[in-house]
């Protein structure tokens, strides 16, 4: 029989409302864990042997040659302890009180900032019936704020019996006997975090609150972003510390984005079937802990120290990127965890309550249902489980400053009774939460169950990736122009979706264009410029066959697979890049760019780089300290200038365009924009459904502000468009300047000569004086013993290659009407007369705008 938890032990029930190691002013700790459905919980303290324990007055020792069993032990003591030697280690273990209405307790009467615990909980195993208790496994606290170690491949990790073989393969039954191999030494362990000091964001920098009609979104990966960074110490590389590192702030400002999205940073651990085959997740969307951030992602130093500096340069990273007036926004996955399977691993939820945390399948309750490709769900119809999920999301908003979070697989977030609804529980109590609600909240909208894609489908106050968007553009600038390609995105499409898609986002009263998070490549698929260089994927190097990974990319290599020393085809793919970037700019909407689009980043034909912690996915910088201008330093500062004006633009930052209110006739869409085809006339009925009409323009029309026109000529020939006449025009930015070309009044393009186009490049300007000087030449010299300085086909081009030594280029420099269509010429005239900078024919005002080009135009005063 085992003895009663002494009284010092026990905590007032009607304190504990939630989850969680609270310190108290006695200098201890009350510490909360929940199981509906186990015999018995422990909280395990582990210290060093060397070091006096806390607990000596009250802790019985056990020994491990005694002839009772282990955990028949602790089960007669209220608190026992025991000395691992070859750990160097002293567990002592408090039996908690409980379940009451699913709660175990226990009040620890000394507790520390640092303190290493985890939980031991018995049961029944009775796998057919889901029952896994294991006491011989440590389970991480679901709330703990810290993490040390990492889980060690071993059958120590499992609660089913097992034997791992030399081929690194995990052999047994998940529904065998339970697994007697003690956990303890291959697992992690929580981590104590005192979070009492109600003082310490006194001196934090003000939230951007930066407003969605104003926002772009910038997604990049914590470590891949500054892994290779040439202007950070080798200690700040692929950090937190690095990312705040004032050069790196000064990079994304210069570029002109406002929102950071990081892919996700709270802790995680391999998967299975990876740690098989001796790979890692480099994404990060495979769970460890929700409360505890990454620590590979901290600097040695940080690691060194422990959980709480960890965190400290967490907070220091997004308290830096708020100094420099960014958003921080989070990527988080709520709808599985690193466990897996049955077959996988036992860290947390499965050992502490695996009823409670995930979906079963209806059939066999023994089996988990999986709507995530990840093996597991968790189950949000359970209340405790959308409790967790928001109590974890509040800590990353109140205490690490989080400006907002996009949700991986939405879907599964909102399914009751297996089906997807927008009025879920999770999503009413994001939405009425005072904190969360304010917040920036971006739905993932698709899972892998039934019926999983959901785009548009979450309503208010959630905004979506739109997927719809990214295929759109891309087919339209990329598959479609390929030669022999049949007609498939035609001028209604690609207009539906210049206008916010208001087919899948005007859903609701209030709900418009920037709930339509518009992308064209994200972390998952091919880059931008990959998009332009490879008709099919390359995934070979994560060793699965090149099975893994979407079929359907929607790109074309233009002629050759691959990188190509042709300028020629260079000069397709440059241009089809910024038509695409150029599209999303241009879009009504919230555009978000993928970290390196904006340089040419290539993962080599690799659309699935989720385990590739390697240069395959870090970021290759050696082009920004090169001598002579680079094709990446003309496309920045090409893609810089088109952000600049999206930002001068108040049409972009209205949110109205395209609500429910337009459909409910309160606001006439025809108000606030028109459309004309080349020639000047207004669309008929008929030409919005002809697939063959890709030459088209979008006037943004304002009452107090300027107009804008959206140019697009999506065929490969030059073009002549009649524009409105009631004003003059000017072209501020246009998808052709990347290679040379500007659109021009009259029946003649403007040709960007190279010294025009190359005259500047910033390391000219670098005084000896400067204190960068110093780390340029270090780069430089670095960069020339690799052979990666300067060289023409390397790493690295020269922009150069990207403008054509031909004086007379198709258009430019002679009348163009032999090239091109009948259809865009204006009477058969040429332009004679000048009005205003706009060329005139017979009172129309023309400009001839490049092929396959993208074009905004700004209505002079």
């Amino acid at each position: 029989m085992k003895h009663a938890i002494p009284q010092r032990y026990a905590i007032p029930h009607r304190y504990a409302t939630r989850p969680g190691l609270y310190f108290t002013e006695d200098g201890g700790a009350d510490v909360i864990v929940r199981s509906e459905t186990a015999d018995q919980v422990w909280l395990c303290i582990y210290e060093k042997v060397d070091q006096p324990t806390a607990f000596f007055n009250d802790a019985i020792r056990i020994f491990d040659d005694s002839a009772t069993p282990f955990i028949n032990e602790i089960h007669e003591h209220a608190v026992c302890t025991r000395i691992i030697e070859p750990m160097y280690v002293r567990e002592t273990l408090f039996r908690m009180d409980g379940p009451n209405y699913g709660l175990w307790y226990v009040h620890l009467p000394k507790a520390w900032d640092g303190m290493r615990y985890a939980y031991r909980v018995d049961g029944a195993w009775d796998p057919s019936k889901g029952l896994r208790f294991n006491p011989y496994k440590l389970l991480l606290d679901p709330y703990g704020k810290g993490i040390d170690g990492r889980m060690k491949l071993s059958p120590a990790a499992f609660s089913y019996q097992c034997d791992v073989n030399e081929d690194g393969k995990v052999r047994g039954s998940a529904f065998g006997p339970m697994s007697t191999v003690d956990a303890l030494g291959n697992m992690p362990v929580s981590v104590a975090i005192d979070d009492r000091d109600k003082s310490k964001h006194d001196a934090d920098p003000s939230h951007p609150h930066v407003p969605w009609s104003k926002t772009v979104l910038y997604e990049l990966h914590v470590k891949g972003f500054t892994a290779n960074a040439p202007w950070l110490p080798k200690e700040l590389r692929g950090t937190y510390a690095g990312l705040a590192h004032p050069t790196t702030l000064s990079y994304l400002q210069s570029l002109g984005v406002t929102s950071i999205e990081l892919l996700p940073i709270q802790a995680k651990q391999d998967e299975l079937f990876l740690q098989e085959r001796g790979r890692h997740n480099y994404w990060g969307y495979s769970p460890l802990s929700y409360f505890s951030p990454e620590p590979s992602y901290a600097t040695a130093e940080a690691q060194r120290k422990g959980a709480r500096a960890v965190r400290d340069e967490v907070i220091g990273m997004v308290r830096a990127l708020h100094e420099a007036g960014f958003e921080v926004i989070m990527d988080v996955v709520y709808n599985h965890t690193c466990e897996g399977g049955v077959e996988g691993p036992t860290t947390c939820w499965r050992g502490l309550d695996a009823l409670l945390y995930y979906r079963r399948q209806k059939g066999n309750i023994g089996r988990l249902e999986d709507t995530t490709g990840c093996g597991n769900t968790f189950d949000f119809t359970n209340t405790h489980v959308v409790t967790f999920a928001v109590d974890s999301l509040r800590y990353w908003a109140k205490r690490i400053g989080i400006d907002g979070f996009r949700f991986d697989l939405g879907v599964s977030l909102a399914r009751l009774d297996g089906d997807f609804t927008k009025h879920h529980p999770f999503l009413y109590a994001l939405r009425s939460d005072l904190l969360l609600g304010n917040l920036k909240l971006i739905m993932e909208p698709w899972d892998l169950g039934p019926q999983g894609w959901r785009t548009g489908g979450f309503g208010m106050p959630f905004s979506e990736w739109n997927d719809r968007f990214r295929d759109t553009v891309r087919r339209f600038w990329i598959t479609d122009t390929q030669p022999g390609a049949p007609s498939g995105i035609g001028m209604q499409e690609m207009a539906t979706r210049l206008c916010g898609s208001s087919d899948l986002f005007a859903t609701e009263p209030g709900r418009g264009c920037v709930s339509s998070i518009n992308y064209v490549s994200c972390h998952d698929g091919f880059t931008l410029t990959d998009l332009t260089r490879y008709a099919v994927k390359h995934n070979e190097a994560n060793g699965e066959n090149n099975i893994d990974g979407s079929n359907v990319n929607h790109s074309a290599n233009f002629g050759v697979e691959g990188p190509s020393d042709d300028p020629a085809i260079i000069r397709k793919r440059e241009q089809a890049a910024m038509n695409m970037l150029g599209t999303l700019m241009l879009s009504l909407g919230t555009p978000m760019m993928l970290a390196g689009d904006e340089f040419g980043n290539s993962q080599s034909g690799n659309n699935n780089a989720y385990a590739q912690d390697n240069d395959i996915t870090w970021l290759n910088w050696d082009w920004i300290y090169q001598p002579r201008k680079t094709m990446q330093m003309h496309r920045l500062e090409t893609v810089s200038r088109l952000l600049s004006i999206r930002k001068s633009l108040g049409l972009y930052h209205h949110e109205e365009f395209f609500t429910r209110l337009t459909q409910l006739g309160l606001f006439k869409p025809s108000s606030r924009v028109q459309w004309y085809l080349p020639d000047g006339t207004t669309p008929m009925d008929r030409d919005w459904f002809d697939t063959t009409i890709r030459s088209f323009a979008m006037r943004l029309l304002s009452q107090d502000e300027v107009d804008v026109l959206i140019v697009i000529n999506g065929v490969d020939e030059v073009r002549r468009f009649t524009l409105p006449s009631d004003c003059s025009w000017q072209c501020d930015w246009s998808s052709a300047t990347a290679v040379g070309l500007r659109p021009a009044p009259g029946d003649r393009l403007q040709r960007i000569g190279k010294n025009q186009a190359l005259r500047s490049n910033w390391i000219m300007s670098v005084s000896e004086k400067d204190n960068i000087h110093q780390l340029l030449k270090t780069v430089q010299a670095s960069l020339a013993e690799q052979d990666k300085l300067d060289l023409l086909g390397a790493t690295t081009e020269h922009a150069d290659v990207l403008f054509e030594d031909d004086e007379q280029a198709p258009g430019v420099g002679a009348d163009v009407s032999a090239t091109m269509s009948a259809a865009s010429t204006v009477h058969g005239a040429s332009a004679s007369a000048r009005d205003g900078g706009n060329a005139t024919v017979n009172g129309s005002v023309v400009w001839t705008m490049p092929a396959l080009s993208i074009s905004v135009m700004r209505r002079l005063q």
